[in-house]
């Protein structure tokens, strides 16, 4: 994905329904205490994590997941313009949400047959934009956040969209998660964790947290507080995928899963 620098656009206006979403992902760390300054604690970090992780590396090495297949990084026109590819990015997490990777690819492929672009999707009515990604989670609630979001685009941001996770969360219908993604794939630039379910889910699991967190926004500040930064790209995709694959939500195959010895919720 490009990143090309754009003229900064207004804020837009806070949609009703959403509260402003404290993002804490640029927090200033020293090199080093002040001198005459008490040492800092060791920061807290779980047990088994470093070879529990690459364990989980070893498993997603053939990238055969339906997110390495048919994942949000895959629905875009590559060979659109930056901006129109950086709108599909922005579409194809918004479709996600709720959904399989499968229904998502299907429905990015049939409105991009149609030509998926700012003012094609402006231009297009809502029985026909419901059609066609009919049958993602919640597709009337999504038609509408569409509609909304991209005339937004369309008036705010000159079609493209915006670069930063403070403005995406106030887009309607984007969300946190949404929005890491959306930096990291369309921006090339890492923002935080993006967590979802399946994130969400596999670390408590693997007590990844301090303590249970109760939903993905309380995972992500519980993760980034002690997960090296350099290993949070690719946190999302390693994760979905053994989460896709052997640490279902639902019977988790922990006879396959080379971590069994370390987990503490394997079933041994």
């Amino acid at each position: 994905a490009a990143s090309q620098v754009l003229s900064t656009a207004s804020v837009p206006r806070r949609s009703r329904r959403r509260k402003s979403v404290a993002i804490a992902y640029e927090s200033g760390q020293g090199d080093g205490a002040e001198q005459g300054t008490e040492p800092q604690r060791p920061r807290w970090e779980p047990r088994d994590w470093r070879q529990q992780l690459e364990r989980i590396r070893e498993m997603r090495r053939s990238r055969d997941a339906p997110v390495d297949e048919m994942g949000v990084q895959k629905c875009f026109d590559s060979s659109a313009p930056p901006q129109v590819m950086r709108y599909q990015v922005l579409l194809s997490l918004m479709l996600s949400s709720q959904t399989k990777d499968q229904v998502t690819s299907a429905a990015m492929l049939r409105l991009r047959q149609r030509g998926l672009t700012v003012d094609s999707v402006l231009q297009m009515d809502d029985g026909t934009l419901g059609q066609l990604i009919y049958p993602v989670g919640f597709w009337r609630n999504k038609v509408k956040y569409i509609k909304q979001t991209t005339a937004i685009l369309k008036q705010k941001y000159g079609g493209d969209i915006p670069r930063t996770v403070e403005e995406l969360v106030q887009l309607p219908g984007v969300g946190p998660k949404m929005a890491h993604l959306a930096m990291t794939i369309a921006w090339d630039r890492v923002s935080g964790i993006a967590v979802d379910t399946h994130v969400h889910r596999i670390t408590n699991r693997l007590k990844w947290v301090k303590k249970e967190t109760r939903s993905p926004e309380e995972t992500r500040a519980a993760l980034e507080d002690w997960l090296p930064r350099e290993l949070w790209r690719d946190l999302n995709w390693l994760l979905v995928g053994f989460g896709q694959q052997t640490c279902l939500p639902v019977n988790p195959r922990c006879d396959q899963c080379l971590i069994q010895d370390t987990c503490p919720a394997a079933k041994r």
